[in-house]
């Protein structure tokens, strides 16, 4: 359980931060990547967590943080875990995720 970061306004709960959108985001974390809507994918001036684009957009400026190289296994797994730190979990996506690499390449 993670105590409420933003009063209620994104989640709807403010007691605890629960997780938004389609990338199920933490509001804190959704905040932190948003900043002057800094995750505006779709240019309608509106950082907003439950619209794709600006999700996906997050997801992948969060999963490259500080310089993280996703092209390098060990920074992808280190991506991964800093999503969530569960690790059964962690290696379900970092699998499936190599799957679809793998079919991608025909």
């Amino acid at each position: 359980m993670i105590r409420d970061t933003d009063q209620g306004v994104l989640d709807k709960d403010p007691t605890f931060d629960r997780a938004i959108g389609p990338l199920q985001f933490i509001p804190q974390t959704w905040n932190e990547l948003a900043t002057g809507n800094a995750v505006d994918a779709d240019n309608n001036g509106v950082s907003d967590p439950n619209d794709i684009d600006d999700a996906a957009l997050a997801a992948g400026v969060y999963l490259c943080k500080n310089g993280r190289d996703l092209a390098k296994p060990d920074a992808w797994w280190e991506a991964i875990l800093s999503y969530n730190a569960v690790r059964p979990y962690a290696q379900k996506v970092y699998d499936t995720a190599n799957s679809y690499g793998e079919l991608s390449r025909g």
